[in-house]
């Protein structure tokens, strides 16, 4: 999310993120019992990975060579690091195994879950990498049971499966795939055949649903600033014509996505849903999913720090519960980004009209939001883990600047309530 692109009624997300940081476990850690599905990955390291992205305010090209691979375990990198998976943020009773870590007493899972992207998950750069995701699973998993992935690009949806098993923690992911408007499925099929092959690997215990589409009405869409389907096409409502239009696009996907998911004979049946702004939903798209994901965020409402859990509990129930509860398939409703930035990289962005950016302001939030919500039974999803420098560099204001923690791990100056989530 970028400042000047949002509507006061949009109040929307931030797409795909990325964290910091560039921590990696010992080489026993990382070469201890790699899944068949990493032992493949490391056969093909060497395949071109070139992406090319050209993306100009309502034409999108999207040229792929192969499918991205983020994940390569190889003993002769893994042998250059002889400390714990954490480089001392996390601490281990065994170096050697992942899910030996020790818990920080400052920590809580008073959330009910946590919206992630691993680092330097961005195409084309695609440098993500396991090491850094053990340790991310490691902390999120003392403040939440879940997580929500924004996409599949980089083996993302590997990366965190693989994490999981590693640290043997009880985590569940909303799997994430965010078709471009504009580029006539490619991106969509991509991520759709990656998150296949991770299936296939893993399985679905770790698994919660899988999530179709991200931003794809709101006024500009992530990743890579490219337009949404409504910006492309000169509209602003989601439940015009021109909206409609776009829903046939986003329904074939999901309609897809369920097929891909039935073909693998899964052991459960995964849900299927779709995200976006929290007034940007088009109800054709809501009427084909089993959730849906709004973005609220009081601080592009215009909210001070003090009122802005109210006002996103009222927003979302006013405007995204009471859509789907009029519709005949009744999907649920989860909130998909809330949250409040910490810093600003420039005075004009430093405040939203009421309240400035700070940690304060963010503890205030939590201390009214958190657990009010767990006890009111709304699925949300806290914006964010941690500070992403990439949104910074890219856009400036607030946008980097949302985690609990620093870009390199370091809890901020908050006190995690101490609720029990759901």
């Amino acid at each position: 999310m970028s400042e000047g692109r949002y509507s006061d009624s949009n109040f929307g997300g931030k797409g795909i993120g990325s964290g910091s940081g560039s921590l990696r476990p010992s080489s026993s850690a990382l070469d201890s019992g790699p899944s068949p599905w990493l032992q493949q990955q490391q056969k093909g390291a060497n395949r071109s990975k070139w992406l090319i992205w050209g993306a100009v305010f309502g034409v999108v090209g999207l040229a792929i060579v192969g499918i991205v691979v983020g994940v390569v375990v190889s003993k002769n990198n893994s042998k250059s690091s002889s400390s714990s998976s954490s480089s001392g943020v996390i601490k281990q009773t065994d170096p050697n195994d992942p899910s030996t870590f020790v818990k920080d007493s400052r920590l809580h899972q008073s959330f009910y879950g946590m919206a992630y992207t691993p680092k330097d998950s961005q195409l084309p750069g695609c440098g993500n990498k396991l090491a850094d995701v053990i340790t991310d699973v490691q902390l999120m998993s003392q403040l939440t049971k879940r997580i929500r992935l924004y996409g599949s690009d980089c083996n993302q949806t590997a990366l965190v499966l693989e994490a999981i098993k590693r640290t043997k923690v009880d985590m569940e992911v909303f799997l994430g795939n965010y078709p471009v408007p504009t580029d006539g499925g490619e991106a969509y099929r991509r991520q759709r055949d990656a998150m296949k092959e991770a299936i296939k690997t893993y399985g679905t215990d770790h698994i919660a649903g899988v999530t179709v589409g991200n931003e794809f009405y709101a006024q500009v869409s992530f990743p890579y600033d490219i337009p949404s389907y409504l910006n492309a096409n000169g509209a602003t409502d989601a439940n015009s014509a021109t909206g409609d239009t776009g829903a046939a696009l986003l329904i074939a996907n999901i309609d897809d996505t369920r097929q891909m998911l039935a073909d693998l004979s899964l052991s459960k049946t995964l849900p299927v849903g779709t995200s976006d702004a929290g007034s940007y939903f088009n109800t054709k798209v809501l009427e084909a999913v089993d959730y849906g994901m709004a973005n609220v965020h009081p601080w592009f409402a215009n909210v001070s720090a003090e009122q802005s859990a109210a006002w996103t509990a009222n927003f979302f129930q006013e405007v995204d519960v009471a859509a789907a509860s009029a519709l005949s398939n009744n999907p649920k409703m989860y909130i998909a980004e809330t949250g409040w930035p910490t810093d600003s990289s420039d005075a004009g962005n430093a405040n939203n009209g009421a309240s400035p950016a700070s940690v304060a302001g963010l503890q205030t939030f939590m201390d009214t939001f958190v657990c009010q919500a767990n006890t009111n039974g709304t699925g949300y999803f806290f914006f964010e883990f941690f500070d992403e420098p990439w949104k910074d560099a890219q856009f400036g204001g607030v946008e980097g600047w949302w985690g609990l923690f620093t870009s390199d791990r370091k809890l901020k100056n908050i006190t995690i309530p101490t609720c029990t989530a759901p």
